[in-house]
């Protein structure tokens, strides 16, 4: 696991990006479930206090695991035409295949948990609804552009439910962009 802390001199000092490191490495080694404040503070090698230093509760920390994980993707987008749905959605695919933090199937029940509390769900349905704003039009391609969306969405969520045990899961997303290119 790795250590939370930095030594400045002789006094350790925590850092909110390296609590969230380690609750990263956390949930990839034994799930979103074992994520508590307990957990990570052992993991960190710091008390629960240092912990809830920086997340006053289970809720901020998942919240903030989920935010940073959300802006490392959207950052793979940022490059993404806006008016072009097909570019959009090919950046789309490209920022999906490289964000396995975000496909492990390990983080499967963390999400279910973010997504009980009404304003997580609010603000995911916020975010996909900015996703759907990327994809508008009524020519061929944009309609393409959502198809595929869809498809890439339903397959992350197959991933997270196991379905990648045998490794297929980037063969039938090389599936979705070869016809994402016959469509366009």
């Amino acid at each position: 696991m790795r250590q939370a802390r930095k030594t400045v001199g002789r006094k350790p000092t925590i850092t909110r990006d390296g609590l969230l490191d380690a609750a990263e490495e956390l949930v990839r080694e034994k799930g979103g479930s074992a994520l508590t404040i307990g957990a990570l503070a052992k993991a960190a090698g710091i008390s629960k206090g240092g912990v809830q230093y920086s997340f006053a509760s289970r809720d901020d920390l998942v919240r903030s695991l989920v935010d940073r994980w959300t802006t490392r993707f959207d950052a793979m987008l940022e490059d993404a035409a806006t008016d072009d749905p097909v570019d959009f959605i090919r950046s789309y695919i490209a920022a999906t295949r490289a964000s396995p933090q975000a496909m492990d199937a390990k983080t499967a029940g963390l999400m279910v948990s973010y997504l009980e509390n009404p304003e997580h769900l609010r603000e995911a349905r916020e975010w996909y609804w900015g996703i759907f704003d990327r994809l508008t039009g009524a020519s061929p391609d944009a309609q393409a552009a959502r198809v595929v969306f869809l498809a890439v969405e339903g397959l992350f969520l197959l991933r997270i439910n196991g379905i990648d045990e045998d490794r297929v899961w980037t063969s039938l997303l090389d599936d979705v962009d070869a016809v994402l290119k016959r469509l366009t």
